[in-house]
């Protein structure tokens, strides 16, 4: 078949989907000291998601994972496949699932532990182990193995309809693709995922974050054209300059209609800091859309945990917004979107679903 007979899509994450992929913390990750903390959050996520989808989640120790889920986890509705990982950001390492022409395929980029920082050789196997190895997935799903290029699904954000939302800092670092050029990564991005258009932010980013500003922790593209971003108000915080530089490049931004985009702006969590005293990338836009639903990463600020809330109420008026408490996520560097991934409808099979 010649590729002008393709038709590719990337789905919204709004979209409807089958399941979620989770890849649980335990001794071997860098969790290790604070098991205890953290393992209640990922069980917190797993019970939200498993009333109104399935649950894929990536163990150590099956058994083990299976006495820490809550009591209320939907269990018929979730699988759990033992496999080694290095850590737990299912939203860089899972699989980045497109539709040739309304088939499911999972694209599997190579996971480089963002731009070789960190170790990611466990990891990088996960989503063809998965594929290969568990029958998990829909007898038609296909597998598209794209391990020359480097790629987390925390640096894309699509509508579903070809647009796609990237950062240079991220899509452009060394280490990742640096054998290509700017035009190069956009071209090939375009063509795997059928888009028509990349919006570049050249912009905005956390302290702490050890991704080179993933977008999913700044904006995110949300139904009816609009997007939800990080803003800051407060001019003595390091972020509030480069922020504003990057709220200015997204009144900017057009659709492929060439419309504005409704901007809504979520609130800059209060500084949170780690036990040596360096400051954790916090965020609202780190949000995982599912079936019905919308878990927001909460930080024990009541003031800004409920701005929060509100605006996403605003974007989402026919889901619920479910809080989730997720400071210790943070203390990794990363929330709740990066220990997540997605598969849209049709992709994984799971009983019940």
């Amino acid at each position: 078949m010649q590729n002008d007979q393709l038709e590719i899509r990337l789905p919204a994450e709004w979209e409807p989907q089958s399941a979620v992929q989770l890849t649980w913390p335990h001794e071997h990750t860098d969790w290790a000291y604070m098991l205890d903390e953290v393992i209640p959050v990922f069980a917190d996520i797993a019970a939200e998601i498993s009333k109104r989808e399935g649950v894929v989640i990536v163990a150590h120790d099956a058994a083990i994972v299976r006495s820490q889920l809550r009591k209320d986890t939907i269990m018929e509705n979730v699988c759990i496949v033992e496999e080694e990982s290095n850590d737990t950001w299912a939203r860089d390492h899972g699989g980045i699932t497109v539709l040739i022409n309304e088939i499911p395929y999972v694209v599997d980029f190579c996971f480089n532990g963002w731009g070789m920082k960190f170790a990611a050789n466990k990891d990088n196997c996960i989503t063809r182990r998965l594929y290969h190895h568990h029958q998990i997935f829909a007898p038609n799903v296909g597998y598209l193995s794209q391990l020359h290029c480097v790629l987390e699904g925390g640096s894309i954000e699509s509508d579903g309809r070809g647009t796609i939302l990237t950062t240079s800092e991220c899509l452009l670092s060394e280490n990742r693709n640096e054998h290509k050029s700017p035009a190069e990564i956009e071209e090939y991005l375009l063509s795997i995922f059928g888009a028509k258009q990349m919006l570049w932010l050249n912009n905005g980013y956390l302290e702490g974050d050890d991704t080179d500003s993933h977008i999913d922790t700044l904006a995110r593209i949300c139904p009816n054209n609009t997007i939800l971003y990080v803003q800051c108000k407060d001019e003595e915080d390091e972020h509030f300059y480069d922020l504003k530089l990057m709220e200015d490049e997204l009144k900017k931004l057009r659709t492929q209609d060439g419309l504005p985009y409704q901007l809504f702006p979520l609130p800059m969590p209060t500084a949170i800091y780690d036990e040596d005293g360096e400051r954790l990338p916090a965020t609202y836009a780190n949000f995982l859309i599912i079936n019905g639903a919308v878990l927001l990463p909460t930080y024990g600020q009541e003031e800004n945990d409920a701005l929060a809330i509100d605006q996403l109420k605003k974007v989402f008026p026919d889901r619920e917004i479910i809080p989730i408490y997720s400071t210790p996520l943070i203390q990794q560097h990363g929330s709740l979107h990066c220990v997540t991934m997605q598969y849209p409808k049709g992709t994984i099979q799971i009983s019940t679903i």
